[in-house]
């Protein structure tokens, strides 16, 4: 493999896992921030899911696609596996938002959403990534 095309992949691989262990665990705390009674743990929960959302699930969002439009540009050809693949990562990108949205809920305040809700929130990301490892690697539509 190309040294430059294998730097890339590495690149994105590590950034779209620092992505997905934010979008663990963000929705985690959420979970917990819902079910705090007490002041002092509601603004414990909105430093840690800030620090989460900015600190580092913002910039491995950014840097995953970044680098994953930069090895599609490297790729010559237009494969249904890829194109499937963008469909997912615009819904985790969605999903992403959402999970700003209801932090600034959280922050402000304005939590209308049981605990419940939010560990049935937190599996989304799940699903997303088992199809796109298994898109990735087994490439529908390519034959060997």
């Amino acid at each position: 493999m190309d040294p430059y095309y294998a730097t890339l992949k590495s690149l994105h691989i590590i950034f779209m896992v620092t992505w997905f262990a934010g979008l663990f665990y963000l929705p985690r705390l959420f979970v917990y921030h819902a079910m705090a009674k007490d002041k002092i743990s509601k603004e414990r929960f909105v430093i840690m899911e800030r620090k989460l959302l900015f600190g580092i699930m913002n910039p491995g969002a950014l840097l995953t696609t970044i680098f994953g439009i930069w090895l599609w540009l490297q790729y010559d050809h237009v494969a249904l596996w890829l194109s499937a693949k963008m469909v997912l990562v615009l819904f985790l990108w969605m999903y992403h938002i959402y999970c700003g949205k209801f932090y600034l809920h959280f922050k402000n305040n304005k939590n209308e959403r049981s605990h419940v809700f939010y560990r049935w929130f937190n599996e989304i990301p799940v699903v997303i990534l088992f199809l796109v490892v298994f898109i990735v690697v087994m490439k529908p539509g390519v034959s060997s």
